[in-house]
């Protein structure tokens, strides 16, 4: 089913997810402890190479499935509230990020200008706040030129082929989800909020805190991992940390699950089902399959953990990682710390399909690749 042949192919489809471009590493004179992307030049060479050369003419739909910016990890705006955020502060956030990133917003104009070249953008949990018309105008100002598709939670699916899924992956955590219907509010004087989920909260309010002690502290896979060696290397912060969780997921669902239900079993079999975070499990993926008999390729993100899994049938799931610098722990995994993971998939040529009889999941047709991009970088030297 894969080929290493680029002829007779009449598209590429390109997957990246959870690049979270963020506001820079410094903000407004301050060092900003909550930038994680610092890959500039290597997406730059991306765009670049993928509308140019073989690919200069060929159809190329560029999919950013979910968290290629980063609204939660933006520090110091000014009109920031903490309980509904501002369309007025969300787009001081973008302007912070696109201000920080340029060139990168410049190349991929610059991709979507070419001829044949498309991009869908798949939002996230961390990029929500896309909701807003205003930001996606803001962004559509830099790409005045470019096919550019928007998608959410509540558009479903989305399918760029016969055969093929893509989701970003956190609509399956409840903590997560995003409902476009009810989470912009606007008050009576016009004024426009958006309504984060808790998982949001949980971030702004837990993570990015204790990040500015512990840089790694949202890089570190599996969480089980990182908790049982902090306790052994790093007791005091590992112990603060663990208590700051547990209070803030006490006070925010517990005690509301308490007032509904007195009952506590009821609210633990709830508590279980709303923490189950980073943990699209190996059931959720078969599951698919078992139920989508149509689709042989299944995409996602959200997670950070780059996996390509073939099954018995033919059926290839793939989950596209994060262009930030990751920590495994699993020893299968550390060689994987610093990959720029993303999945390509070739659309044979009309006139060379040659799918069987039977072939319902369209598997023939699809040229299925899990890469590493590699780029090029122009500084002799890394940040530390």
């Amino acid at each position: 089913m894969t080929s290493h042949q680029d002829n007779n192919f009449e598209k590429t489809i390109l997957v990246i997810s959870d690049i979270h471009l963020g506001a820079g590493e410094f903000v407004r004179g301050k060092r900003n402890l909550l930038e994680d992307f610092h890959y500039d030049n290597e997406i730059i060479d991306f765009f670049n190479y993928y509308s140019s050369g073989k690919y200069e003419d060929r159809p190329v739909e560029l999919i950013i499935n979910g968290d290629f910016l980063d609204f939660l990890a933006v520090p110091f705006v000014n009109y920031f509230d903490d309980e509904f955020w501002s369309e007025e502060a969300a787009l001081e956030k973008l302007k912070l990020i696109i201000e920080a990133h340029k060139e990168v917003f410049d190349a991929l104009g610059k991709f979507l200008k070419n001829k044949n070249k498309k991009l869908v953008y798949i939002v996230g949990n961390h990029d929500a706040e896309f909701l807003f018309e205003s930001m996606r105008d803001e962004l559509f100002g830099l790409l005045p030129d470019g096919d550019v598709t928007f998608l959410f939670e509540n558009d479903g699916e989305y399918s760029p082929e016969s055969g093929i899924v893509i989701k970003h992956g956190h609509e399956y955590e409840i903590a997560n989800q995003v409902d476009p219907e009810s989470s912009i509010i606007t008050t009576e004087d016009g004024k426009r909020y958006f309504l984060a989920p808790w998982g949001s909260y949980f971030v702004t309010r837990v993570i990015n805190k204790f990040k500015e002690e512990r840089s790694y502290i949202n890089q570190v896979r599996p969480i089980k991992k990182l908790i049982i060696s902090g306790l052994i290397y790093d007791t005091l912060f590992t112990l603060r940390f663990i208590l700051a969780n547990l209070y803030y997921v006490f006070m925010v669902r517990f005690i509301l699950y308490f007032k509904y239900s007195k009952n506590i079993g009821e609210i633990i079999v709830n508590m279980k089902r709303e923490l189950k975070a980073f943990q699209l499990s190996e059931s959720v993926v078969e599951d698919f399959f078992e139920n989508r008999g149509d689709i042989g390729v299944l995409i996602m993100g959200h997670t950070h953990d780059p996996v390509m899994r073939t099954y018995s049938d033919g059926t290839i799931f793939i989950n596209t990682g994060t262009w930030i610098k990751m920590h495994y722990l699993d020893f299968d995994k550390q060689a994987y710390n610093y990959d720029l993971t993303y999945a390509q998939v070739n659309i044979k040529n009309l006139e060379s399909k040659e799918g069987k009889v039977g072939d319902t999941r369209n598997l023939e047709n699809l040229d299925v690749h899990f890469n590493v991009w590699k780029g090029k970088s122009e500084k002799p030297y890394k940040e530390f």
